[in-house]
């Protein structure tokens, strides 16, 4: 199998690392070769994390060049636009539509930027946008926009939804459980 590339994108504390490591261990399951290499920013500050999940027979890196993204996750609408230089031709954008204002704009510097779905369309990119922290919060935690994502995600896999579970029962600690697996179900049914 040729090697798939996925960008996971977000600000520090949305919870960027739990996705790329339930990303992770769906994909290691299914037998595949997995990479995953976290770049965080100012990850405490709200700045800009980056995690990189390459797939396939055999990965030699976990890195994703310009270009060669075939998936974009984004948990916010600025993180999708800035690394739109990142998915190849055909390739896809899964995003939230939450804003969160960088620091420029709260300083009245600059202003957020405005129809970023429309510019990425016009820009060739295939985006599936989704108000994912409004159905975190009908799972009944704003932490769980990383689950929403993820099952907005699953769309593009043809992996059975227990495999999924599974995946997320493995990953995140069993008190907060029954609201992730409701998150990722609210993600993958709209």
């Amino acid at each position: 199998m040729e090697t798939k590339n996925i960008m996971i994108v977000g600000v520090g504390g949305q919870g960027s690392l739990l996705a790329s490591k339930l990303l992770g261990s769906i994909l290691l399951s299914k037998g595949y070769d997995v990479k995953v290499s976290e770049v965080h920013g100012m990850s405490q500050r709200g700045g800009s994390v980056v995690t990189y999940v390459r797939f396939g027979d055999k990965v030699y890196s976990p890195v994703i060049d310009k270009g060669e993204a075939d998936y974009i996750v984004s948990f916010e609408l600025l993180e999708a636009a800035r690394y739109l230089p990142f998915l190849k031709k055909g390739g896809r954008i899964v995003t939230n539509t939450q804003q969160m204002d960088p620091m420029p704009v709260i300083t009245g510097v600059a202003e957020y930027p405005a129809n970023l779905v429309d510019k990425m369309e016009k820009a060739g990119a295939n985006v599936d946008a989704l108000d994912c922290l409004s159905l975190a919060e009908e799972a009944g935690t704003s932490k769980a926009v990383n689950l929403v994502l993820m099952g907005r995600l699953s769309h593009y896999f043809d992996f059975p939804q227990t495999e999924w579970e599974e995946a997320i029962k493995a990953s995140v600690p069993a008190k907060f459980l029954d609201a992730n697996l409701k998150a990722f179900k609210l993600g993958k049914e709209n």
